[in-house]
């Protein structure tokens, strides 16, 4: 073949089993390419990259030139649009449809792959395409994450099952010869992913499969709830976290050759590199610990101040700094002093600085370090038969910070569902964790329903709390429970925060001659004052609802959830990092959910399909029998 016998297109695959043979060799070894590269030039090629793909078959084995014109070379391989006769769905077609567990890989193949395969134009953005061997093509990276997450197994497992498992193959759209890559390609996916900003790009491609196939309505009623997500690192102890703190400064500084060492150095290094504190030994000798890791911390940031700010921007020196803020104040003499306590989202393990303590009162108590995860699903209008496997799509998977409180994840939930085409749902069923007055107003003036408890009021005492008393905050009256009407109301409005506050009193005239004062009033008022929010009629008319045997029953619709939550910790590990970081377990948290709803449209289709069989069996035998 001549050169003028060859056209290229810009980012053109060229095998080098269309060249003449020697040719072929001197391109493809020991970089000798001199004879190879002068006959693609002739042919108008401006740059060639040069790269081996090896199959099972020694006779397979080629070489391929990436073909750029105008000065660019092709960052990404790209995927054929044209199936081969190698495909392990092809060639294997008959054995892969006996069943032998292929089914939801076929499914995946069927279904989910040709909508990851649209998605490459997006994906092949987070590459640069000037220069660098070619990258693995993101679709299939993209498809094998979400493989990885449907079979929970990691990286190395899962490259591994797609070099040996045909299914796997199928699944991919892989020939059966087709070799994989180094498990680490995963991880700078993982990396391109984040930085790119399009964690949830798998996550919102099978949404819209379910869109289209129908499962996935508008204006359809969804539950939402929260669990905790335990983080990819140890707890520790506040004299673990300083001294680990103060190891990462000071092996990142000791790579640092051209400073020179501080005086205390040699003493830093053997403190806290070379040695292990007994955490056995007595409260006050790591008391003594913990203040000498103060000392030594504040020694350190310092001598850093003097240096130049390439160096005390280093992100182990600022993390010293931020583990001394949390963790040491000024003392009397000078020196440092620990805290009592820790500020609210203070780093709890320097390998994961944005893993945060938190805790949760239920039935008992529960702290974790880690994160949280909002899960919102749709809910079925009408309860499932035995065995009907659910047809709820997960819509939402929101990952916040562990000291969040659900309420502040309402409004991140609602923008995600806003960006889609469903819009925030008519019906939405939580726990009392999410209601309040404001979010009550908030719903009714979009037109929407927020069904959820509210908090019950508090009492002091035993004494009558604030659903004892009808309340009208638009007539500016109310009722105490022995039936008087208050005899004046003030309007409050705090000057910081802008809350407004409705205060009701009863004089003393009334207090001072009821039957029921002692069950009203403590020792000291001499009449009963009652303090609510503006948005108390909501609140007070949702305490009377939840009260009754409708509402009770209408929130089995919520409960559905709390098996949702199940189902992701016990089949996909939720409940656990793999990752380190909270863009990273974002990620995590939208590939459990894609996997999730994947494996739930594979079983409802599978279920609806065997129903219509049996169906028509039926059909076909009353048929018969008339």
């Amino acid at each position: 073949m001549g050169a003028d016998q060859v056209k290229f297109a810009a980012g053109e695959e060229f095998p080098f089993d269309l060249l003449p043979r020697p040719d072929a060799d001197g391109g493809g070894e020991g970089g000798r390419d001199g004879d190879v590269e002068a006959w693609f030039l002739a042919a108008g090629a401006d740059h060639l990259h040069f790269y081996r793909e090896i199959h099972l078959h020694t006779d397979r084995i080629a070489y391929k030139i990436a073909v750029v014109k105008g000065g660019k070379r092709m960052g990404v391989k790209k995927l054929s649009g044209q199936r081969s006769l190698f495909e392990a769905g092809v060639y294997l077609a008959e054995l892969l449809g006996r069943g032998n567990g292929s089914e939801r890989f076929m499914f995946f193949h069927e279904k989910v792959w040709p909508e990851l395969r649209r998605l490459e134009p997006e994906l092949v953005r987070m590459y640069c395409t000037e220069n660098g061997r070619p990258g693995e093509s993101p679709v299939r990276l993209l498809g094998l994450s979400m493989l990885q997450f449907m079979e929970k197994v990691p990286d190395r497992q899962a490259v591994e099952a797609m070099t040996f498992d045909v299914r796997w193959k199928c699944a991919l759209g892989m020939d059966l010869d087709e070799g994989a890559f180094h498990p680490t390609v995963l991880v700078r996916f993982r990396e391109r992913l984040v930085a790119h900003g399009v964690e949830g790009i798998g996550f919102e491609a099978v949404l819209d499969i379910l869109r289209q196939a129908g499962y996935l309505g508008k204006k359809t009623a969804q539950r939402l709830d929260s669990t905790h997500v335990l983080g990819h690192v140890a707890q520790m102890s506040r004299l673990e976290c300083v001294r680990e703190a103060m190891r990462l400064a000071l092996e990142a500084l000791e790579r640092e050759e051209r400073l020179a060492r501080p005086e205390g150095w040699p003493v830093w290094w053997e403190r806290y590199v070379d040695s292990r504190p007994d955490f056995r030994a007595e409260a006050e000798v790591l008391r003594l610990k913990m203040k000498q890791a103060g000392q030594d911390a504040l020694g350190l940031l310092s001598w850093v101040e003097g240096l130049p700010e390439e160096v005390r921007n280093i992100e182990a020196v600022r993390l010293v700094a931020r583990v001394f803020e949390e963790n040491f104040e000024s003392g009397g003499d000078g020196g440092v002093v620990p805290r009592r306590s820790q500020p609210p989202g203070a780093v709890q393990n320097p390998h994961d600085p944005e893993a945060q303590w938190s805790c949760k009162d239920t039935i008992k108590h529960k702290e974790w370090v880690g994160y949280k995860a909002q899960v919102g699903e749709t809910a079925e209008e009408e309860p499932r038969a035995k065995r009907e496997p659910t047809k709820a799509v997960i819509t939402a998977m929101v990952t916040q910070e562990a000291t969040a409180s659900d309420k502040a994840a309402l409004p991140k939930v609602e923008e995600g569902w806003e960006a889609s085409d469903e819009g925030k749902p008519p019906v939405l069923y939580t726990d009392a964790g999410y209601s309040s007055g404001a979010e009550l107003a908030r719903a009714e003036e979009e037109g929407r329903e927020l069904r959820a408890p509210v908090q019950s009021a508090p009492s002091r005492e035993g004494r009558f709390s604030a659903e004892a008393f009808d309340v009208s905050v638009e007539q500016r009256c109310a009722v105490c429970p022995a039936g008087h009407d208050s005899t004046n109301c003030s309007r409050l409005e705090d000057g910081g925060t802008g809350k407004v506050t409705f205060r009701f009193e009863w004089n003393n005239g009334l207090c001072g001659a009821c039957d029921l004062r002692g069950q009203c009033l403590g020792k000291g008022p001499s009449h009963r004052t009652l303090v609510v929010g503006e948005h108390h009629d909501l609140i007070q008319r949702r305490r009377r609802e939840q009260k009754t045997e409708a509402f009770a029953k209408e929130m089995h619709r919520r409960h559905g959830i709390e098996g949702t939550i199940s189902e992701l910790t016990r089949g996909y590990d939720l409940r656990h990092c793999r990752y380190r970081g909270l863009a990273k377990t974002r990620l995590q948290n939208f590939m459990i959910g894609a996997a999730c709803n994947i494996k739930r449209w594979w079983r409802r289709v599978t279920w609806e399909q065997r129903n219509a069989s049996r169906n028509a069996v039926k059909k076909g035998i009353a048929a018969a029998r008339a």
